[in-house]
Parts: structure tokens; sequence; C-alpha cells
């Protein structure tokens, strides 16, 4: 498979040129001028395939919502070659056998499935888990993502198992003795609804705490979906102060804010909450001077009657995968923010090397993990590859139409 007058972008390596490439046996042959035939780019962009580190794929025991093969397929439309599960499926993926059952089923994937196992056994915040086992059987981090890590003391030890395995723990940083009603920010908009809501504070204080345990034992931490201002500013000040300390944002929180709620209802429900502009401005700031250094999806799927209830009813979360890279190009490269380069480098390499995964870049001898799309070209957002459709931004027309999806050397998605 020849690819002709691509425009190559690599993060890893700041190309960006034009050229053909060859695909032979799952890897990339030749980089280049070639003179045989091949299919004609017309210099749309070739890249690495994109890496979401933080995805819901809801298998085992929700696969109503989602399972490995559908979340896959989500991937694969969105442009993402490798993704990150979390372990809060039922039962959780907190021993070796639930482990190995689910990789074996991500084997039938169409692309690079990987899991974090649970921190805490069945995520109840006071056994850690067999990190180590853990890790030997293929677990890549962990995080009892879906709710807080709220005994310092567990953490404390964890971050110091975790230096010592030279592994990451994510964090999802909400304290829930400080919410009444989790998904809608606590705000002008909650009040006009009646509901106090979940309020900033009860991320930056779980943030300022871990921010400064990685700090104390040189764990490497991931703060996961960050959507405060000052939650922004204390992973700046840890990263200032030498800390080993990562932030991942969705691209719903860089591009809505807490009044999407009033529009989109349940759909703009999520945990931690839509915030405000000035929350929204500073993640952006936070993305140009790379305090925030990963753009994840918390791909969370669920099922229109469960969406289709009263506000604070609802579950939280919305799909992501299939809209990432063109909201990441609306909101973030068209209005002059980043430059496409760097969007890629936060969607490819970054979070790559965050998890040690070889991949994220483009080299001859490589695995063939790349997507090819029009940076230009609009496409409307009207049906999705993921089992669920719970997504605010459906009807709208979007910036970078993917034609391509190629895994291991495998065409998995074509326009």
């Amino acid at each position: 498979m020849i690819f002709k007058n691509a425009r190559l972008i690599d993060p890893k390596t700041n190309r960006d040129e034009i050229v053909d490439i060859e695909i032979e046996n799952g890897i990339i042959k030749r980089i280049g001028n070639i003179k045989e035939d091949g299919i004609n780019l017309d210099k749309k962009i070739i890249a690495p395939g994109l890496i979401d580190i933080h995805v819901h794929f809801r298998d085992p025991g929700q696969t109503h919502k989602e399972d490995i093969i559908t979340g896959s397929n989500s991937a694969a439309r969105g442009g993402f070659t490798s993704v990150v599960c979390m372990a809060n499926t039922s039962p959780k993926i907190d021993n070796v056998e639930v482990l190995k059952e689910f990789l074996e089923k991500a084997k039938k994937s169409n692309i690079n499935v990987y899991t974090v196992s649970a921190l805490t056994k069945n995520f109840n915040g006071k056994d850690l888990v067999d990190m180590k086992s853990m890790l030997e059987n293929g677990a890549i981090g962990f995080s009892d993502d879906g709710i807080p890590d709220r005994n310092t003391d567990i953490v404390l030890e964890a971050m110091k198992k975790a230096k010592e395995l030279d592994t990451v723990l994510s964090f999802h940083e909400e304290d829930p003795s400080l919410i009444k009603e989790n998904g809608i920010n606590h705000g002008e908009v909650s009040e006009s609804l009646g509901i106090y809501g979940s309020p900033h504070i009860a991320e930056d204080v779980l943030v300022a705490r871990d921010v400064n345990l990685a700090l104390y034992t040189g764990a490497k931490v991931d703060i996961q979906h960050i959507s405060s201002a000052r939650s922004v500013d204390l992973v700046r000040y840890a990263k200032d102060k030498g800390a080993k300390v990562y932030a991942e944002v969705t691209p719903h929180h860089f591009t809505l804010t807490e009044d999407a709620v009033l529009k989109y209802g349940t759909l703009a429900k999520m945990n931690p909450p839509l915030r405000t502009s000035y929350d929204r401005d500073e993640i952006i700031k936070g993305l140009i001077d790379n305090t925030i250094e990963i753009i994840a999806t918390d791909h969370a799927p669920h099922s229109e009657e469960e969406k289709n209830v009263d506000l604070t009813k609802a579950p939280s979360g919305i799909v992501g995968l299939e809209t990432a890279l063109g909201l990441g190009i609306r909101e973030l490269v068209n209005k002059g923010h980043l430059s496409i380069l760097e969007l890629l480098r936060k969607m490819t390499i970054n979070p790559a090397k965050l998890y040690n995964l070889d991949s994220g870049y483009i080299e001859e001898g490589k695995s063939a993990d790349l997507v090819i799309f029009d940076i230009d070209e609009e496409w409307s957002v009207e049906d999705f590859s993921s089992k669920s459709k719970n997504s605010p931004f459906i009807g709208e027309k979007l910036p970078g139409k993917i034609y391509y999806t190629i895994c291991n050397g495998e065409i998995v998605y074509k326009a």
C-alpha cells in the first residue's frame, strides 16, 4: 500500500513535509519520493494514529452501552489507533483473572486496546491491588477513575509503590463531601435551575493534595479530565517545582461552558462538570503553555433511556472519540491557540510517553499506525459507530474529515 503526495506531520520529530509513504506487512517500509503508483492524498495530512488514554468501553458488565469491539470501531472512525480503558467495569479490573479476560477480548479489536488496573480493590479506597502482579500481567497503569481516592494515607502509599514500579497513577479529582449534585457546575446556571451542583473547590482540594504528594514522592501522576482554572494553576505550580505531574483535558472542557447545560440538558452533564468561560479560557492557556500536555476524551457512552431523565438523575458523561479531532481543530487550531503540530502532539506522542507506549510517531521500520485527514474539509456529526449517541455535538459541522485510519498496516476505517 502506497500513499502519494501526503503532508506528513510527526510531532516527535517536528516533521511537516510532503512525502510518499509505503506500507508493507504492517510496517512503514519507506518514506520519501516513491516512483511506484499509489493512492494520491493530494496533500491531505498523514499523522501518527491518535492515542486516547481515557476511555470507557463498558466491558465487562455494561455492554448495552458499549463493548470493546464497538468502542474500537468508534475510536477508529475518530482516527484513534490506541486507547487506554478505565477499570470501572463490572466487575472492576482489580485482579489478574478479570484483567486477563479483558485483554483476551481486546485481542479481537481492530486497534490497540490497553487498560489500566483499578488502584484499590473494588474501588474501596482502602486496599491497594497487587500492583506488581497487575503490571506483570498486562495493565499499564492504575486508576479508580469514576470516583475519587479520598484516603490520603492510601494515596501516599500508592505513590511510593508506583515510584518503585515506575508506573503512572491517574486520579479523578472530586471531593464528594463538597458536592450536592454532581455533573453540573455550582454557579449561575445551577442556581437558575434551583440546584447546588459541584463547585470547583471540590476538584481543587484534591488536585492540591495529589500534586504535593507527587512532589513529595517523585511518583508519576496524571490529573484526569481537568476542569478548573485553579487546578490548572496548581498543576503549573507542581511542574515548576519539579513534580512528575501531567494533566489531561477533554475536548468538551475546552469547547463548552456551564451554559451548555441550559441548551443540551443531560447531554451536557459530566463529571467533572462544564464550568465557566473563565475556567475554559484558563484551560486553553494551560494547553498553550503545555501545563496540560494531553487531550483525552473520557469517552463515556450511555443509552438514550439513561440520559432521557431528570438532570439530577441522569448519569454523567458523553461519547467523545469521533468528535475529538474535529473539536481540537475548530477550537484550538482554527482559533489560533495551537498549531496542528502542537494539537497532534497532545493527541499522539505525549499520551504515548505517559504510558510508555512505543507509538505516537512515524518512522521507517515501525508499525504503521496512521490517520489521514483533510484539515479544512468539514463533515457533519450525524451518527456514531459507538453503540451510544449521547453527545451535545450532534448536528454540528466540524473540520478535519478523516479519510483513513490505519492500525498495524490494516485499514480499520475508510470514509
